[in-house]
Order: C-alpha cells, then structure tokens, then sequence
C-alpha cells in the first residue's frame, strides 16, 4: 500500500506540464532513433546527455528513459516494413513481420507491434512498482555458473531458428562465435585474431555487422530484383481485426513476462529475451510450421519482450545501482552527473525522484501507444517513395550509424563486408541468425564458463551442484529435444504439402 500511495504522489508530479512535455519528447525522439538502422538508444541518449545538463535531475532522466524505451519500440517498424531492424532485439520480429508485409498485412502486424510494446511496458512498469525489492534480491543469486547456463539456454533457440538444415545453423553459430573472438579476451586481456591491427584489437562492431546482413543486403536483393518499389503489397487497416487481437493476446502476456523476469539480470539484454519469446512461442504453438511466414503471434511475443525487457532492467538499476544493458548504463552515468547514487539509499533520499520517474514511465508508453498509431502512416509512407530514391538514403543512414557507434571508418567497411557475405547467404539459403545469436552470447558464455571454473578451481561439478544452475541445465536439455521433434514435424508437414501439389499438378 505505501508503494502505491507514493505512486499515486509520484503522478502528481509526473503530470505537470514541463514532465509531459519530456516524456512526449522522449517517447518521440526514441521512436526516430528507433527506426534508423545502428542509430540505437544508447548513441542517441550519450549524445543528448550533455543536452539535458540544463534540465532538473527528474526531467533530464524522464527524457531519456523515453528514449530508451521509444526505441525498444521504433526498431520494430522498418523490421517490418523493409525487413531492417533498427535495434537488434527487433531481429526476430523481421522473421513474421516483413513476410506479413509482403502478403499486404504490415498495417495489422505495425498495429500489434504498438499495443503488445503498451501492454509488455505497462507490465514491466507495474513489476517495478509492486515487486522491485524481491525480484532484484532474487536477482542477487545469480553467479556464473547460473549465467552460463542462462545461456546454454538461449542457445537452444538455435535449433528453431535452423530453418531447412540444423548443420547449416550450426556452422554458421560457430562462425558467429569465432567473428566474437575478435579482439580481447575476457580472462587474459590480450588480444585474439587481430592479426597486428589495432583496428582489429577493439574487435567487431554488432552494430555495424547487424546494418550489413540485414539493411545492405536488402538494398542488395532489391538492386538485383530491379525493384521500382519498395511496397510489395496494401499496407491494410493498422488497427487489427479481433482475431488478431485474440491470436497475440497470449503471446504479449507470455513474451512480456519472459521479458520482464529475464531483464532483471545483468547482461541479459532485449536481444537474448525477444529470440527466447520467439522460440517459446513457436514451441507451444499448434501450428510451428506458420512462423517465418507471416504468423502475427510472431510479431506480438519478441516485441512483448523486447519492450518488458526495457522497463525491467529499470529495477536492478535503481535498486542496487547495476545497469543490466549499454543504455541503462548511460543513464547511470546520467544519475551521477545528477549526483543521484543508484540503490537503497536513492529510494530512502531521492523518493520523489523515483516515484516521478516510475510514473512518467505509465505516461510515456501510453504515449507511445496514442502517437504511434496514428504515426504508423507516416513509416507506411516510406513504401511509397520509389526504391531508386530510397535505396542510396537507406544506404546513407547505414553508413551514418554504423560509423557512429565507434566513429570509426572501419565499421562502415564491416558493414559493406557483411552486406555483401549477407547477400551471398540468402541467394544460398543459409540463415543469419544463428550467426547474430552466437555473436551476442559466444562472449558472455565464455565470460562466465571462466569465471565458474574460477571458482570451483577447474571442477565442471559446479554446474550441477548449484540447483538454480542445474535446473536450467535440464530445462536447456529438455527444450532441445523439444525443438529437434518440432522441427522434424515441420519439415515432415512441409514435404506431405509439397507431394500433395506435386499429385494436383
């Protein structure tokens, strides 16, 4: 009850003018930032970060937690709309998204994406408010062993993303985990596979290999369709039929939730969360074999957790001072700029500030819910300008975030590179994917495979001895078998399909 009594104060506060101005503000610019390819929340809140200097404390942190989760939200919408993620979380939303686009259903699928990021945020926010203590002490009991078997488990997402050959997916996870190597390693600090270059030593940009597989090589694929639009379809209503609503129900409930407890730990970002809703939901489907190509439950769960993850990562953060993402480590650096130190003692000494904050956050998504709807037209429009126009502007803002994450010369030519291998992957129907996924959790399983053997001086026991650690373990064995007998039913569903319009034909 003092919980919401002090959130009810904390609204007071949130609903002033100039508080509502800064949240819109947020809410708006992370949107844009978004949409742009490699221009992520984290660039657009260190850039802005002096900006807000000359703000109170409370409405300099309330603008850039807009932007934090605007952008959660904004990268969802070329990820359908041209099949480019603006953010990596919103990679797995390209797998349903794009393919419901080109059947004339990115209205619906644009439409899903605003109300399951309203309804994941709106949960997370309420889990800040009524279970922060608890979670983020539950959060606390987790050490490497349960890290690394966080992700062995996200890990065996691989096999549902393995598309027609699990061997193709795998060679194409170890690549991605060799591309990880690149630079230092994390027990040693000396450098790996950098063959004499400094360049090299700072190691690979996912930025910058996220803009070439998917934004060069769509402009790629689109130059040598000769396309004359982007458009492949009708963009169709944006406010979705009620079997739409009734099919991504579950799946916003079920990803928020994944996102949402997932976001609490540290390192586990919305990338990680927004695969393992996808794979999940796939999983309890009835109907596997519709993902990949235009189902709306597709949609609906990796955006849930994408957007949950975001609001979640908010409690560690303000309860024990530990940024579970790169953004919310900016703003950490923004609480100290404030001279406002993150923990207990913020919640005892800063109550107001927090309380507004939380608040303005309900306020915020739904903002996002009430601007983004009617705005979803003008992305739509984007479709509309011819591809010869559209292509080198797709182009530009490529080269521009990838050469801003660093400011370097060297991640745009990485973006070039991977636009090119990414082409030659497609045309050869290997998946990306895996590739992306290893990439993101090759380092931090092999932080946290070191860390353990540490700590049980060289005994692999310890992952077995810890029940939080085994119990993933076992839950990693059990949905791989899962996955394996999933994708041998699909693919059997697949050629009965083929041999019955082989016999029509």
């Amino acid at each position: 009850m003092e919980s919401l009594h002090l959130l009810f104060t904390g609204f007071a506060e949130a609903i002033t003018p100039l508080n509502l101005l800064m949240a819109a503000i947020g809410a708006l610019i992370g949107t844009f930032v978004g949409v742009l390819p490699g221009l992520g929340p984290t660039s657009a809140i260190a850039i802005l970060l002096p900006l807000t200097a000359v703000l109170e404390p409370t409405q300099g942190i309330i603008m850039l937690a807009g932007i934090y989760y605007g952008a959660m939200y904004g990268g969802s919408t070329t990820a359908i709309l041209l099949n480019i993620p603006g953010e990596v979380s919103s990679v797995p939303t390209c797998l349903d998204g794009y393919p419901l686009a080109k059947k004339g259903r990115a209205g619906p699928a644009l439409g899903i994406t605003a109300i399951a990021s309203f309804v994941a945020g709106t949960l997370g926010v309420v889990g800040l408010v009524f279970f922060a203590p608890l979670l983020a002490d539950q959060a606390l009991k987790f050490g490497p062993p349960e890290y690394f078997a966080m992700m062995v488990l996200a890990l065996t997402v691989m096999v549902s993303l393995a598309g027609e050959s699990i061997v193709k997916a795998s060679i194409m996870g170890a690549f991605g985990y060799v591309l990880a190597m690149v630079g230092l390693g994390p027990s040693t600090g000396l450098p790996r596979f950098d063959y004499g270059s400094s360049t090299l030593t700072g190691g690979l940009e996912m930025t910058s290999i996220i803009i070439g597989l998917f934004a060069v090589t769509e402009v790629l694929k689109g130059m040598a369709e000769r396309r004359m639009r982007i458009s492949l379809g009708e963009i169709g209503s944006v406010y979705p039929e009620l079997s739409d609503l009734q099919k991504s129900a579950r799946p916003m409930l079920q990803g928020g939730l994944v996102g949402f407890f997932l976001g609490l730990l540290p390192g586990c970002s919305a990338a990680i969360t927004s695969f393992l809703a996808y794979d999940l939901e796939k999983k309890v489907s009835r109907q596997p074999d519709r993902f990949g190509n235009g189902a709306i439950e597709g949609v609906a769960a990796p955006e849930a957790a994408n957007n949950a993850t975001s609001s979640a990562g908010f409690i560690p953060l303000f309860a024990l001072g530990i940024p579970s993402s790169p953004p919310l480590a900016v703003l950490l650096a923004g609480l100290m700029i404030y001279g406002l130190t993150p923990g207990p003692v913020l919640f005892e000494q800063n109550a107001a500030f927090v309380w507004t904050v939380i608040a303005s956050m309900f306020i915020g998504n739904a903002m996002l819910l009430i601007l983004n709807l009617p705005l979803v037209w003008l992305w739509v429009k984007l479709t509309q300008i011819p591809y010869g126009v559209m292509a080198p502007i797709i182009l530009m803002f490529c080269t521009i975030g990838a050469y801003s994450v660093r400011n370097h010369i060297f991640d745009v030519f990485v973006a070039l590179v991977f636009g090119v291998l990414g082409y030659v992957l497609m045309k050869y129907r290997w998946p990306v994917v895996p590739l992306i996924l290893c990439f993101i959790l090759g380092p931090l399983l092999e932080e946290s495979l070191l860390q353990s053997m540490a700590m049980s001086a060289g005994n692999p026991a310890i992952f077995f001895e810890r029940p939080i650690s085994l119990g993933i373990l076992i839950l990693s064995a059990i949905l791989l078998v899962v996955s394996l007998k999933l994708m041998r039913r699909t693919k059997n569903r697949v050629k009965a399909v083929r041999n019955q319009e082989i016999d029509v034909a």
